[in-house]
């Protein structure tokens, strides 16, 4: 089944400044980038890799205009940065509305093969830096008092068990839990936190550090028999950060048949 057409912007946005994390390239991040553009918000764009974000920051700037893109390197295993990229958007566009925590990392290995480092690099990256960017954009959204959006990249495999994935299950509950839980708190600050979980997002990074046997098995499980474009997954990000969503807290949307 072939994935149907992409769907054009709507104004869901307008006026508003988010900021996301590993956003550059083709992935869930960038998409997210480019729809959010797209319903008219403005954008400031993190990422690890800074080659990739800075050439990333060029394309979205060239199509939607400089004034509405700006980019900071940022590794969300460290808490200065997280801090530098949240600064950014409020010296930039003077106000943080939407916090998209999109900064993950995955790994394949066996429970009594896996290393503390291959462990603790995932869970660090995953769980540790969705709750360091949370825990920066919560403090700031409180201060204004202008309420605020975040939305957490989670994982259908928080949910079920698959083979080799200890680390980033483990990673993905975690951040479940911990959208749960910060949006009891948010409530009073007028914050909504919300999480989705994909499953298969087919992007060139995945492609290279995913076996094509276990893309296969993972592609026919899902009831179209396609993976989701990253795109499909970001127009969920796009309806929880907006108004639509109002009443939405504390919930993690599958996007994908396989939540179970």
């Amino acid at each position: 089944m072939t994935p149907p057409p992409y769907v054009p912007g709507h104004h869901l946005l307008d006026g508003r400044t988010a900021v996301i994390t590993a956003a550059a390239g083709s992935g869930i991040g960038g998409a997210t980038a480019r729809r959010f553009l797209e319903e008219g918000a403005r954008v400031v764009i993190g990422d690890a890799h800074a080659r990739r974000l800075k050439e990333t920051a060029a394309a979205l700037a060239a199509e939607f205009g400089e004034a509405k893109v700006a980019a900071l390197p940022c590794d969300v295993t460290d808490e200065d940065q997280v801090n530098a990229l949240l600064e950014l958007a409020e010296e930039h566009h003077g106000r943080l509305d939407i916090v998209v925590n999109n900064a993950g990392l995955g790994g394949t290995a066996d429970l009594v093969e896996m290393t503390d480092e291959q462990w603790s690099r995932v869970l660090d990256v995953t769980l540790n830096g969705t709750f360091r960017c949370t825990r920066a954009a919560l403090r700031r959204m409180r201060a204004t008092g202008s309420g605020g959006v975040i939305v957490n990249n989670a994982s259908v495999v928080g949910w079920r068990a698959q083979r080799g994935q200890a680390h980033y299950a483990a990673a993905k509950a975690g951040v479940m839990a911990l959208t749960r839980c910060a949006a009891m708190e948010a409530a009073e600050y007028g914050v909504r936190v919300n999480a989705v979980a994909p499953s298969l997002a087919l992007h060139p990074h995945l492609v290279k550090v995913t076996t094509p046997e276990l893309l296969a098995e993972l592609t026919e499980r899902e009831a179209f028999g396609r993976y989701a474009e990253p795109w499909e997954v970001a127009n969920v990000i796009v309806f929880l950060a907006g108004d639509y969503a109002s009443y939405m807290t504390g919930e993690t949307v599958s996007v994908s048949s396989q939540h179970a």
